[in-house]
Parts: structure tokens; sequence; C-alpha cells
């Protein structure tokens, strides 16, 4: 029986639970479907608020699962109608978290599966890459097309990453609505919860 609640939201890195936990943190564009896939990982509808407008999540909100571990929603990028000023704290913010947060083992960089490769994004991975902040990419939205549109759709996304990387990231397909990919994630971050050392 998976529990999941939420913990506390927060604007500072410095301001989160204490560290003593292992924590994976969900990042992607806005309206990626972050907030619809840690609802369908927690069987929960109303765990992480959901919107059709981007830039529903607007803080650090921190989720404890089955009392072990760190589940993190962080603001989404890219096209929030919100001012340059906003953007610029967000990404502060953002970048703050990941770079100092001390029992952050992951990054899960959501990537919506329709979509050809977008600069942001391929921005963001290189900054990560360079900054040795792990993460995977987690495709989303597998059930809004047929399954060889999204098997083509990510290949083309894999061959354009491999052109500048000489290995790819490790990647999940999923789908909040059919539940894709929900097992293999948390077999996953089972297995790098194991490596988590309190700092």
């Amino acid at each position: 029986m998976l529990t999941a609640r939420f913990v506390v939201s927060n604007t500072d890195y410095q301001k989160c639970p204490i560290p003593d936990k292992p924590e994976i943190a969900f990042l992607g564009r806005s309206n990626v479907g972050k907030s619809s896939l840690i609802n369908s990982l927690t069987n929960q509808k109303n765990l992480a608020k959901t919107s059709t407008k981007p830039g529903k999540t607007q803080l650090i909100n921190h989720f404890i699962i089955n009392e072990q571990w760190y589940l993190v929603d962080l603001p989404g990028y890219g096209w929030a109608k919100v001012s340059k000023t906003q953007k610029r704290k967000w990404q502060k913010m953002i970048q703050e978290y990941l770079l100092y947060r001390p029992n952050l083992l992951c990054v899960g960089l959501l990537i919506d599966s329709r979509l050809p490769p977008q600069a942001i994004d391929l921005e963001l991975m290189t900054w990560m890459a360079t900054s040795e902040i792990p993460f995977v990419i987690i495709f989303t939205k597998a059930d809004k097309q047929s399954k060889n549109k999204t098997s083509l759709a990510i290949a083309t996304y894999l061959k354009t990453i491999a052109e500048h990387w000489e290995e790819l990231p490790r990647h999940f397909i999923t789908s909040a609505v059919e539940k894709t990919g929900k097992e293999e994630l948390f077999l996953f971050i089972e297995e790098i919860n194991k490596s988590f050392e309190k700092p």
C-alpha cells in the first residue's frame, strides 16, 4: 500500500524539509503533465494541483512517499504567461534547489512525447550535465497518440541528443491516464534510493 502526502511548499531550497531522506524532483516545461503524473504515480487525484493553464505550480512542493522519500514538484518553465521578473525568480529558485539541495539524488526531466526536441529542454539537459546533476528523461502523454507515433517521436528525440552526447540519459515512457511506465519508474527510484547517505 503506497502512501503519499503533501509536506510543504517553499520558494527557497534552504527552507525545504531537513535533508535526511532521499529526494527525487520532477521538472519540465509548463503543461508537460508533471502534476498529473505525480497524481497518477501516487494513486491520488488531487495530491498535486493540476490545471489547463500553464504555470500552476509556482513553488517547490514536497510530497513524502511511504514516509521514506521525497518527491518534489518544481515550477514549470517555458511559456507560462507570467512576467519576465517572475520567470527570473523561478529560474533562480529552481537552479539553486538543483545545485545545492544535498539529498537530491536524481531529476526526472519531463518531456511531452508528442513534440519535437525543444531548444529550452536541450539547453537544460546540457546545463544539468555540466553541473553534474543526475537526471533521467520521462516522456509524458504517451496515450495522446498511437504507439507507433510515440516510438517514432522518441527515437527522433534520442537521435537529436545523440548528436551531442556520448552517452544517452536513461528514459521512461509514461501516461498519467493509462498508468504506463509507473512500475518501471518506481523500480528505478527504489534502486537509486538505496544509494542515499545522510548528509
